[in-house]
C-alpha cells in the first residue's frame, strides 16, 4: 500500500574498523598508569608511584645504552624486583659500560642479531607452519626464542626446532582478537544481509545483547560485526513492533556505550535513554550513509510497510538508506560527545541525496520487552 521501505540490505559490504581512542597525556596519563598498577599488580598507591618513577628512570637510559653497545646489545627489560633496567650483552667485556650507565648487565649467549635471525626464519617458514602454532617471541630473561603451540603437536615442535627455535611451550588456549561493538556500525547475518548495530544492552544476569530492528532480527542466522562473530537472535518482533535482541556470545567482542559518528567526529557515548520530544534535534548512525541529523516530527506514529503496520514510532526528517536499519538514533551531541539513546532505524522514504522521512523504533519499548538495560558511559 505504502511507499515506505525497510532499510536492511541483502548484500554484505567490507567493514570499517573501530576507531581507536587517542592516548591521554600529562599527569592524567601518569595517574591512569598508577591506578592500573594498583589494580593489576596488587600495589599500594605508594608502591605504584615508586614503580612508575623507577620505570621512567630505567627506560630513559635504554636508547643510549643500546646505541653504545651496538651489535653486543642483546635485549633489555625492566626488573620489578630490583627496580632497574637489565641489559643483556653478548660480550662480557661490555659489562662495565652498562653498569656505569646505571643499569644491570647480564651476559648472554645470543646477540639481538642471532635471535632476530631465528624470528626471521620462522616468519619465512610460516607457509608450512602447523595450525597449532599460536605465537613466537624472544624471551629476554632466558635469551631464547620461544614458540607457543596449542595442545600437544609433534609436527609443530619439529617445525619450530628445524627453524632454530630454542623452546616450544604448550598453551591451553588459542589467541583471539578483541574488538568493540559500536552502535551504527555494520552487522551481517549468515544469509548475507546487512543491517546496522543499534545499542548494546545487558540483562540482570550480565548476558549481553544488541538491541536492533525487528525486521533485521527476523532474518535469523548468526550475526557478525567488524571483528568477527557476534551471536544469534534471542528474540524478534516485526511487524506490530520493530525490535529484536541479538545475544552476544563472542568472548572477543566488547560491548560499549559508543555510537559511531563516522567522519563527523569521534564516537559519542550513550548516557541514558528517553522517548524523545517533538522538534528536538537528533542524529542517526548507520553503516550505509554514516552520521546524519535532523529533527523529530512526531511521536507515537504508525507506519505501514508491505509486511504490515508498526505503531508507536518516532517520525523524523533524518535521511536513511538500505543497510542503515537498526542503527542508533540519539539526541544531538552539540559540541560534546554525550548523547541519549532514542531508537533504532526502522524504515522510511527518500534518501540521503534528496532527503526523506525515516521512522525509528523507540529503544525504551525494546528494553522493557526484553528486560534489559543499556550500556552507558
Amino acid at each position: 500500500m505504502s511507499g515506505f521501505a525497510l532499510l536492511a540490505v541483502g548484500t554484505a559490504i567490507t567493514f570499517a574498523a573501530p576507531a581507536n581512542a587517542a592516548p591521554a597525556g600529562g599527569s592524567s596519563a601518569n595517574s591512569a598508569v598508577q591506578e592500573a598498577l594498583q589494580r593489576d599488580l596488587g600495589l599500594s598507591p605508594q608502591q605504584a608511584e615508586v614503580r612508575f618513577q623507577q620505570e621512567k628512570a630505567a627506560f630513559s637510559k635504554e636508547s643510549s645504552i643500546k646505541a653504545a653497545l651496538g651489535a653486543d646489545f642483546a635485549g633489555s627489560r625492566f626488573d620489578g624486583q630490583s627496580g632497574k633496567l637489565v641489559v643483556n650483552v653478548s660480550d662480557a667485556s661490555r659489562v662495565s659500560e652498562v653498569t656505569a650507565a646505571g643499569a644491570v648487565a647480564k651476559v648472554v649467549e645470543h646477540s639481538s642479531a642471532d635471535v632476530n635471525a631465528v624470528q626471521a626464519k620462522l616468519a619465512q617458514g610460516s607457509a608450512s607452519m602447523p595450525k597449532s602454532v599460536t605465537a613466537w617471541y624472544v624471551d629476554s630473561v632466558t635469551n631464547t626464542v620461544v614458540v607457543e603451540v596449542y595442545g600437544s603437536d609433534a609436527a609443530a615442535s619439529s617445525w619450530a626446532k628445524s627453524l632454530g627455535a630454542d623452546r616450544v611451550v604448550q598453551v591451553s588456549e588459542r589467541p583471539q582478537t578483541y574488538w568493540n561493538v559500536i552502535g551504527g556500525q555494520a552487522i551481517t547475518t549468515t544469509s548475507g544481509s546487512r543491517c546496522s548495530a543499534g545499542f548494546n544492552a545487558r540483562s540482570s544476569s550480565g548476558a549481553r545483547y544488541i538491541i536492533d530492528a525487528g525486521h533485521c532480527g527476523n532474518l535469523g542466522g548468526t550475526w557478525s560485526g567488524p571483528g568477527g562473530t557476534l551471536g544469534t537472535v534471542a528474540g524478534s518482533s516485526f511487524p506490530g513492533n520493530d525490535y529484536s535482541a541479538i545475544r552476544v556470545s563472542s568472548t572477543s567482542a566488547t560491548s560499549t556505550a559508543l555510537v559511531d559518528r563516522y567522519s563527523s567526529g569521534s564516537d559519542v557515548t550513550v548516557s541514558g535513554s528517553s522517548g524523545g520530544s517533538v522538534g528536538a534535534a537528533v542524529c542517526r548512525s548507520g553503516s550505509t550513509t554514516g552520521w546524519h541529523c535532523g529533527t523529530i516530527n512526531a511521536l507515537n506514529t504508525t507506519v505501514t510497510y508491505s509486511q504490515g503496520s508498526v505503531g508507536q514510532m518516532i517520525r523524523t526528517n533524518v535521511c536513511a538508506e538500505p543497510g542503515d536499519s537498526g542503527g542508533s538514533l540519539v539526541t544531538s551531541p552539540g559540541s560534546g560527545t554525550r548523547v541519549t539513546a532514542l531508537g533504532m532505524t526502522s524504515g522510511g522514504s527518500g534518501n540521503c541525496s534528496s532527503g526523506g522521512t525515516t521512522y525509528f523504533q523507540p529503544v525504551n519499548e525494546a528494553l522493557s520487552a526484553y528486560g534489559l538495560t543499556l550500556y552507558t558511559g
